[in-house]
């Protein structure tokens, strides 16, 4: 299967909602582009038929989702299939593939190469598959603070990448700043990692919701950049935008380290329609 990016324009985007957050929004036609993919977050509390229900939602007023699927809330592999059989009932062609936050897997499965070796995906006609990146580490993966184990998963699934007929691509944790991403990118550059990719964003939000969920989702290097903007008391009032690191990718665009960064994904950590409209604005041709 061939992973490489067939554009690099920073200008597509997709967006992330849970199903309790979507309730909130009377109509996703109202706030987004038609056919924009929609990622729908599954917290270890959300029932499955709350996940079904908002995907099928979605589909219905012209969006893509992209249900996230961890593999430790599962209780086996059974249990997967019948999700992915529902889903792909549903008309969902894709989904993102997690381990998942608990530290204790619910039964047999506990990380994301499991779930795309078992060929559930392939049987229900599924097209494409996203993986988690990290540019800044996972320190529930790395304790030690490297980039090692989190390469090393990437390799692998490279690996199976290039041996299914599946799209495989990655989507990165929020940063703040691109030099880590670079220096993570100059990384999958030399161990020839080459699948596209998808670049996480914290969408507008007050400062210190921003430095909350930085520091809970274990953001690393980059989280310096939001902690000296926050030494400015009258910039801490104001609402966070992540207008700069767009503003720098745009001027990457000939930088071939970024030939695989094919669109931005937005977290909505400052509510859905906020993250919407700027994602809309930056994406229109006039931006």
């Amino acid at each position: 299967m061939n992973t490489k990016s067939q554009a690099n324009d920073s200008k597509k985007f997709s967006i992330e909602v849970m199903p309790r957050t979507a309730k909130k929004i009377d109509n996703f036609k109202r706030i987004l582009p038609d056919k924009t993919t929609v990622y729908v977050a599954h917290l270890e509390d959300t029932p499955i038929e709350e996940m079904f229900a908002t995907c099928k939602r979605l589909i219905s007023e012209g969006m893509i989702p992209m249900p996230h699927i961890p593999a430790r809330i599962i209780n086996n592999a059974g249990e997967l299939e019948d999700w992915v059989k529902e889903y792909a009932s549903l008309g969902v062609e894709q989904s993102l593939l997690l381990a998942g936050n608990g530290k204790t897997p619910s039964g047999d499965l506990f990380n994301s190469i499991q779930m795309l070796e078992s060929g559930i995906f392939e049987k229900y006609s599924f097209k494409k598959i996203q993986i988690a990146g990290h540019p800044e580490g996972n320190p529930d993966i790395d304790k030690d603070g490297s980039l090692e184990k989190t390469i090393n998963a990437l390799k692998i699934k490279q690996d199976f990448a290039r041996r299914t007929k599946l799209q495989v691509g990655i989507t990165t944790q929020f940063c703040f700043d691109l030099k880590p991403v670079i220096k993570w990118l100059e990384i999958l550059e030399t161990e020839k990692i080459d699948m596209p990719i998808s670049l996480g964003l914290a969408g507008p939000t007050k400062l210190q919701t921003l430095l909350k969920y930085a520091i809970m989702c274990g953001v690393g290097p980059s989280i310096s950049v939001l902690k000296k903007r926050a030494k400015d008391l009258t910039k801490l009032l104001l609402p966070f935008e992540p207008t700069e690191i767009v503003n720098e990718l745009d001027l990457n665009k000939k930088n071939k380290l970024f030939k695989n960064v094919e669109s931005l994904h937005f977290f909505p950590l400052g509510g859905i329609e906020a993250s919407a409209s700027f994602a809309k604005i930056i994406s229109s041709p006039a931006a």
